[in-house]
Formats: structure tokens, sequence, C-alpha cells
């Protein structure tokens, strides 16, 4: 990786990961909002999340309810 990079566009709510100063040659949508930039090798070479805000949200929401549920069954387990 030459220089990770994140940017945040509030007024677009758009969060864009560069991971290199290479040129995008190609883009694909890896699910609703979510798009890979790759290089002319086929190379991830970046990502923007549109809907950021809500993708975040979303995110720790899930992540943070998923290891709640495990450390209950941890504690009913002990």
């Amino acid at each position: 990786m030459n220089n990770p990079k994140i940017n945040y566009f509030p007024e677009q709510d758009i969060i864009h990961l560069t991971i290199t100063d290479e040129e995008e040659t190609e883009s694909m949508e890896l699910s609703p909002n979510i798009t890979a930039e790759l290089n002319a090798n086929g190379e991830l070479i970046g990502v923007e999340i549109v809907k950021a805000s809500t993708f975040l949200r979303d995110f720790i929401l899930e992540s943070t309810q998923a290891k709640l549920m495990h450390l209950q069954q941890a504690i009913k387990l002990a």
C-alpha cells in the first residue's frame, strides 16, 4: 500500500478510502452503496461508501449487538 487515506464528504455523506494513488480504470458494486475501485490489473485501489452515516451506524449497532449476545451466552454457560 502506498499511502492509504480516508476522506469524508459530509454534504454527500460519502466515505472514500484510497489505498493507492493508482488510476481507477474499473469499479464494481460490492453491495448497495458500496463500490470497489480497481486499477488496470483488477486490483483493489479504493472503496467508496455512499450513505456512510447510515452504514456506520448499522455496522456499529449490529457488531455491538452480536458481541453482547455472545457475552450473555458466555455468562449463562458460566
